[in-house]
């Protein structure tokens, strides 16, 4: 035998041998993972160092988004390249893999489309097809690698309310055809047989990743997103493992898991506050530092004699901006448009009111009689499981039947005399609520050209100093 055959034998022994001890040897994977970030941010550099801290130590670390990445912040909303600021900051962090949210729908196909290209990673979802859309298709799911022993399917998925669409405005889902999530799952059922690992990365809520997790049974893990649900130990349902970092940025998910011989013998998981790092990649706070430097976003345009706090004070305002500049009679804000807490005791700038209002929803107007108003706020309470509309020009006492429906809704005019069946009422309400919501409306409605937030402006630029501590105009009483 020749030197050279035996070397190229002894270097095969060698490889194999080596090949045999390493499958000995369980494969740790780390994942790291975010939901709902609504474009915050501000702890992006936070977690831009972890990420790469861990890739130090670690050979197999992914960074995952379970979708609603944009629409909350106005530095990155608000911006001619609608969005374009985020996905530059989840490309610099080495985010592997995001699903596609309902809000990833709010800035328009076309420049939803433009941030998809901008992306170094993909987005998947398997129950959406956007193959005839200007978006374009995403893939159903994608395949990594943790070495040569171990592969992990994610597959991903979309929230649907109950008109068959994701939680966004019908106009920029056009072309779009949607499945309901559990139900498509079971065509993927082979990335169990053919992968070690196999994740979900759901942006369907945490009622419906409990579905899914029966629906599909092989899961190992479901990233979720929506519900907006910080879980800081793991569920578990049919065996699956189910985490969520709550919204905002607030938190980042981690989970571990060991692989043996292809299979997963062990997996925990944890979350982790942002207020606990400390420390932060200068590069990206830097990049932080200068998309949040835009001198316009903080200009004064108005004052609040006290803190306006809460759904119901934030939402008033906001209705009452609408009844005075559109002159209705009346004007219904839904909780969900609602983005922030508070706004705060002094002078109110433009980019909190960005937050408060980030939608860019057109305001339409209705006539409406008291029965169709009482079906659309039955609609809101029993949708909702709870009080979900704010109003102005009214107030109403909602009685629950015990079982989260609506069994009556009392209605009061501004001098607290019921609202008159006869009467035609004026009411203004953003597109949003007009084109999902299902309420009794003989009138089809009206577009005007006006954005709830350009209401908001107009509003607070022309009534001075406002004061809404402690109004609440929407109650329930249960019998």
């Amino acid at each position: 035998m020749n030197r050279r055959l035996l070397s190229f034998l002894l270097l095969c022994l060698f490889l194999f041998s080596q090949s045999l001890r390493a499958q000995e040897k369980p494969v740790e994977i780390v994942i790291l993972h975010t939901n709902d970030m609504h474009s915050k941010i501000d702890n992006m550099a936070k977690l831009a160092y972890l990420a790469d801290s861990l890739r130090k130590i670690h050979p197999h670390v992914f960074l995952l988004s379970a979708g609603d990445n944009q629409t909350g912040n106005p530095v990155v909303d608000m911006v001619p390249e609608k969005g374009y600021p985020m996905i530059d900051l989840m490309n610099r962090c080495g985010f592997n893999v995001s699903a596609v949210g309902n809000h990833e729908f709010d800035m328009g196909q076309k420049m939803m489309r433009a941030r998809l290209v901008q992306a170094k990673f993909p987005f998947v979802c398997c129950n959406m097809d956007g193959s005839d859309a200007e978006c374009g298709q995403v893939r159903p799911y994608v395949i990594l690698k943790a070495g040569r022993e171990v592969s992990i399917a994610v597959l991903g998925f979309i929230q649907l309310d109950d008109n068959g669409l994701p939680s966004a405005h019908p106009s920029n889902m056009t072309d779009i055809r949607f499945v309901y999530g559990p139900s498509k799952a079971r065509e993927y059922a082979f990335l169990d047989r053919e992968n070690q690992v196999f994740i979900a990365l759901s942006h369907l809520g945490l009622p419906t990743d409990y579905v899914l997790a029966d629906s599909l049974p092989g899961l190992d893990l479901i990233i979720g997103g929506h519900s907006h649900t910080l879980l800081t130990e793991p569920r578990f349902r049919n065996d699956v493992m189910i985490v969520q970092t709550g919204a905002q940025m607030k938190y980042v998910g981690k989970v571990t898991l060991q692989v043996h011989k292809g299979k997963i013998t062990a997996r925990t998981a944890e979350v982790i506050p942002f207020t606990a790092l400390k420390k932060e990649d200068r590069g990206v706070r830097a990049l932080v530092d200068l998309y949040n430097d835009n001198p316009g976003f903080n200009r004064i345009v108005g004052t609040a004699l006290q803190p306006v706090e809460g759904e119901d004070e934030l939402g008033s305002l906001m209705t009452d901006a609408l009844t005075s500049v559109l002159q209705t009679d009346l004007a219904f804000q839904n909780r969900g448009g609602i983005r922030i807490s508070s706004l705060s005791q002094g002078a109110i700038i433009l980019k909190e009111i960005y937050k408060l209002d980030p939608f860019n929803n057109q305001v339409i107007l209705f006539s409406m009689k008291a029965d169709e108003i009482r079906s659309l706020i039955c609609y809101g309470y029993e949708h909702e499981k709870q009080i979900d509309l704010q109003v102005s020009g009214m107030t109403y006492r909602i009685t629950d039947d015990g079982k989260g429906g609506c069994a009556g809704v009392e209605m009061f005019d501004r001098n607290g005399k019921p609202l008159d069946p006869a009467k035609e009422y004026s009411v203004s309400m953003n597109n949003y609520m007009a084109y999902t919501y299902k309420f009794d409306h003989r009138d089809p409605g009206t577009e005007t050209k006006l954005t709830t937030v350009e209401a908001l402006l107009q509003f607070l630029g022309a009534n001075g100093p406002v004061d809404y501590k402690g109004v609440k105009r929407a109650t329930v009483v249960t019998p």
